[in-house]
């Protein structure tokens, strides 16, 4: 049976826990502490996070790469692109996430960065900025590649469910993007894959 180490406040964490529920397999998720992390994550992840996947002899980290072995080992139902045009596409949209939306969450992710209100505030205008550009796009699709559920809609969804907990006050312009937020965090896998902790920071 998969294993995943998650984070219980994690964004990351909760991408991997939402596609294996999507999945709708047999697995078990143990509830990290971020601030208070057993020894072993670090023996298992050289660089000490979390998500952490192990099956069998396999261990994996990074949720991109843990999300996309999931989807190719269950293939049902399919949350990348079949056509590898698409797909290749697909992997530059998430490569984009990273770089220019989930570097700025792991500044507000970061303890250490608390006190630093002058990089807070940018990573926060960075955010609503790059989400603001996404708006557009979902006028008239229903998700991120028209009208089929994939794993950019994944990758997205913690971080627009976390809006609130960040202070991040996204402009009315924006109002397809929320629309959209709504039609993800009201399917039954996004439900059930979300925390107590996670739940309590949606108003």
């Amino acid at each position: 049976m998969m294993v995943l180490y998650s984070g219980t406040t994690c964004p990351f964490s909760q991408r991997c826990r939402f596609v294996l529920y999507e999945k709708g397999m047999d697995f078990e998720v143990r509830d990290i502490d971020l601030f208070n992390k057993p020894e072993d994550i670090s023996v298992m992840n050289p660089y000490g996070k979390v998500p952490i996947l192990v099956e069998r002899d396999l261990i994996l980290y990074e949720s991109n790469i843990i999300n996309e072995y999931i989807d190719e080992r269950f293939p049902h139902p399919q949350l990348m692109p079949a056509d590898p045009v698409m797909r290749a596409r697909t992997r530059l949209f998430l490569h984009n996430f990273e770089k220019e939306l989930f570097v700025s969450v792991g500044i507000l992710e970061d303890r250490s960065l608390q006190a630093d209100e002058k990089r807070l505030d940018l990573a926060r205008r960075t955010i609503r900025d790059r989400l603001s550009q996404l708006a557009p796009l979902l006028i008239k699709n229903r998700f991120m590649l028209g009208e089929e559920f994939s794993m950019l809609d994944v990758t997205v969804a913690p971080l627009l469910w976390r809006l609130d907990h960040y202070g991040i006050e996204l402009p009315k312009s924006a109002a397809p993007l929320m629309k959209y937020a709504e039609r993800i965090f009201s399917r039954p896998a996004y439900i059930e894959a979300l925390t107590p902790s996670e739940k309590v920071m949606r108003r």
